[in-house]
């Protein structure tokens, strides 16, 4: 089975990772999010990121926890 995907229409150049994963309803809090991500639990374009802040944009995607989120 697929991972569950979620389309992310972004309003500006970028969104920080931690914030995108909060937004999204991924994580309960900023902080839960930056939590996972310094734990090397995110990946962004199929990479483990663990820059918290790291500048998510349009066409790129973000998988945790099985489920997907493409930026739009």
């Amino acid at each position: 089975m697929p991972n569950p995907e979620t389309v992310f229409k972004l309003k500006t150049d970028f969104i920080e990772l931690f914030k995108l994963l909060k937004l999204t309803g991924l994580c309960e809090s900023g902080g839960s999010a930056k939590h996972s991500v310094a734990g090397s639990l995110v990946k962004v374009d199929g990479n483990v990121e663990t820059r918290k802040a790291c500048k998510i944009r349009r066409g790129q995607s973000v998988d945790f926890q099985g489920h997907t989120i493409r930026v739009e």
